[in-house]
């Protein structure tokens, strides 16, 4: 039950009935209260009588349950008709921001800069390329040529064309082979995150081989002739990786290791060298390496960090040494070391642990490492001159540390090459528009590659970003981000606020820039991001404060940040608006229970509310991976704890703001039966008149979030009624 890529269920509005124009013109349908069921469950001679337990039949063709679902669409879809116009508006506001015809940065890579393109009035991707004519190094400065005069630009793969007949469509990797002509990519046309693989000849774009069924999109390249991927067990775990030798049968296929124990899952990663591909297999505190050397004929794995309880470990490749990001919980920050190729157990320390630095990632070159860190809850790169392949490695020293430009900022790497000195990254903040930047580790030159065009209007002048602080109960100081526009709020109470939060996963929730929030922000709201305990933003024991039997200071420092902005007059409670998804749902859930009062109107997406009976449940997918997030409540210290802050095993009766719930009936982290048991819950014991609302989760769910916020706070002008 990973919590943080979500997908969509396209056709839940012609499972679930009709369209909710179709009730503009109809009575309010009566309230959708689900039948009562009780069922006892008895763990540590605790019993908790379930009424809507019911709801968990995962047949999803039980006409019981599909019909309460169905019936709680249609009562959404009737409250909600009085603001189709006002929904409306803003996806239309959404949408006239969009560029829709554009090209990404192409990267070079090998004999062909390689780049995807968007196209006015479709939905999806090109994938694309053109011949490099010269092979000069890449410099900062690098333009693929484009005219009359330049190589022919060849569209690889058109998903639009390949999306035809689908309802659903979606591609999870698209790999080129070393040698530039055959690609992989996996498609799912479910929703389900499970994978086809098709190759197809780069050129002609015909298929090579026989697809390869039921697998994740995590594949890989080794050599020309041989592709390495990964399958899942019944619960959905990604549990053995496989070698498939093109032109032959998947049944024939190489399982190169299986995972047994179901508290690990595996995953791939090529070296930036693209000599070595290494195979990953991680728990929540633990993960352990093995390595392929793709130039071998034989393919087989070998071990490169051992499994040791509460030691996790990352790795690449460069010249005659492997490189390793360790973290254990005496170095909780982690170390950088390296280890030479034919004697990986003696190692030297590159990167040592700081208390006060998180090193998240680095980035391989032939003349430098790239390392990602973060440093008072913002992200930062600096990059290290390596000595020459063959010399000795020690303490890495006068590291150039890249300036970015906003109080508070999101960055990401991008692929970059690795015979050349440019380091590419992805950057942004809540008022800059993505941005490509190419930044020469040689002399410290950056280039803005390419700016993302926002339309309709925008002007990042307008616009203020910005950083506070709220201190906890316990005196942690939270940081939190701030967007809002100049000439539209106050900043006397009276401003209405959208306040967002997440906190689990050591997932950070950096502010970066986001379309659609500027629907509200241009309406006069004020939008919030409270890094709360949980996530990754100040560090790993951030992390470890906001998880297993510290889970509560997430929805306490959430209550703090409302408290502080409420009295230092961002806001009111009567205006005071909150969101979050997954994880994130289960915060709003959780601090719906704890502080009602707090709050005028609240959105949990997807939201994973069923905390205790979901964690007893191993038969649901991925739930034992989670027990080193969430704990094992077969243990009764934690069975206890999870039932003390479960939203669903919480709801009482008292008075809640207005909700909006959503939900997706084919999700594969959360069953669409949390979701329903809670709204269930609540109908039968919430004692106020405010909306409460449940939806399947569709393309318009944005505008259609605003556009209940906006009818929560009273701010629907008479014109979108």
């Amino acid at each position: 039950m990973t919590m943080l890529h979500l997908v969509p269920f396209p056709a839940a509005a012609g499972l679930l009935g009709l369209s909710r124009s179709s009730f503009a013109a109809m009575a309010t349908p009566p309230l959708p209260l689900a039948k009562e069921v009780p069922r006892e469950l008895v763990h540590h001679g605790h019993v908790r009588v379930d009424k809507y337990y019911w709801l968990r039949d995962d047949s999803r063709s039980n006409p019981d349950v599909l019909s309460h679902l169905q019936a709680e669409n249609h009562y959404t879809a009737s409250l909600m008709s009085d603001v189709k116009n006002l929904e409306d508006e803003i996806y239309a506001e959404i949408r006239a921001r969009i560029k829709e015809d554009d090209t990404g940065v192409p990267l070079r890579k090998g004999h062909y800069y390689y780049y995807k393109r968007t196209l006015a009035g479709k939905e999806y991707v090109q994938h694309c390329r053109r011949f490099v004519p010269a092979h000069a190094p890449v410099t900062v400065h690098d333009v693929m040529p484009t005219g009359p005069d330049a190589p022919h630009e060849h569209i690889i793969l058109d998903e639009n064309v390949k999306a035809e007949g689908h309802d659903y469509y979606s591609i999870g990797a698209f790999r080129v082979s070393p040698n530039g002509k055959l690609v992989a990519y996996a498609q799912d046309t479910k929703g389900d995150e499970i994978y086809t693989i098709y190759v197809i000849d780069a050129e002609s774009g015909q298929y090579v081989g026989q697809p390869l069924e039921g697998i994740t999109s995590d594949i890989e390249w080794a050599g020309d002739d041989h592709i390495v991927y990964v399958t899942m067990d019944a619960i959905l775990r990604p549990d053995k990786v496989w070698l498939h030798m093109l032109g032959s049968d998947q049944s024939s296929d190489t399982c190169l290791y299986h995972e047994k124990d179901d508290m690990f899952s595996l995953g791939l990663q090529v070296s930036e060298s693209k000599q070595y591909l290494f195979v990953e297999s991680g728990s929540k505190n633990t993960s352990f390496v093995f390595y392929l050397d793709v130039s071998k004929q034989n393919k087989e794995l070998v071990v490169l960090t051992p499994c040791v309880y509460g030691i996790d470990t990352t790795a690449s490749h460069r010249g005659n040494h492997f490189y390793i990001k360790r973290r254990s919980e005496e170095f909780y920050n982690s170390e950088l070391i390296a280890c030479p190729l034919d004697n990986v157990a003696e190692t030297t320390v590159l990167l040592p642990h700081r208390e006060s630095v998180k090193i998240q990632d680095f980035q391989l070159f032939e003349n430098y490492i790239a390392v990602y860190e973060r440093q008072n809850g913002l992200p930062k790169i600096t990059a290290y001159r390596l000595p020459a392949t063959g010399e000795p490695l020690e303490q890495l020293q006068g590291g150039r540390e890249i300036d970015f430009v906003d109080p508070a900022y999101d960055v990401e790497p991008e692929q970059s090459q690795f015979d050349s000195s440019v380091i590419r990254f992805h950057y942004s903040s809540m008022r800059t528009p993505p941005s490509v930047f190419d930044y020469d580790m040689d002399s410290g030159v950056s280039v803005l590659k390419k700016i993302d065009t926002v339309l309709g209007g925008f002007d990042a002048s307008n616009y203020v970003t910005e950083r506070k602080w709220a201190a906890a109960s316990d005196g942690t100081q939270i940081p939190m981000t701030f967007l809002y526009r100049k000439d539209c709020v106050n900043l006397d109470g009276s401003d209405p606020m959208l306040l967002y939060g997440y906190g689990s996963y050591e997932i950070c929730i950096d502010p970066s820039f986001g379309r659609s929030r500027f629907s509200l922000v241009d309406r006069g709201f004020i939008y919030v991001i409270a890094h709360i305990r949980g996530g990754g933003e100040m560090g790993r024991k951030w992390y470890e404060d906001g998880k297993l039997l510290n889970k509560k200071n997430t929805f306490t420092d959430f209550i703090a940040c409302a408290e502080h902005l409420i009295e230092n007059k961002y806001c009111c409670k009567e205006k005071l608006c909150i969101n979050g998804r997954s994880a994130g749902g289960l915060l709003m859930g959780a601090v719906l229970n704890m502080r009602p009062d707090l709050f005028k109107a609240a959105v949990a997406g997807v939201p994973f509310v069923d905390v205790l009976t979901t964690m007893l449940d191993p038969t649901i997918p991925l739930t034992t991976s989670e027990w080193e997030e969430w704990g094992d409540p077969r243990k009764e210290e934690y069975y206890y704890y999870m039932k003390s802050y479960s939203p669903v095993d919480n709801v009482k009766a008292q008075e809640y703001p207005n909700i909006l719930v959503t939900a997706g009936l084919h999700d594969p982290r959360v069953m669409y039966s949390e979701p329903a048991k809670y709204v269930a819950k609540l109908r039968e014991l919430k004692t106020d008149d405010n909306l409460l609302l449940f939806k399947f989760e569709k393309l318009r769910e944005d505008a259609f979030t605003y556009a209940f916020i906006l009818k929560a706070l009273g701010m629907v002008p008479k014109a979108a009624l």
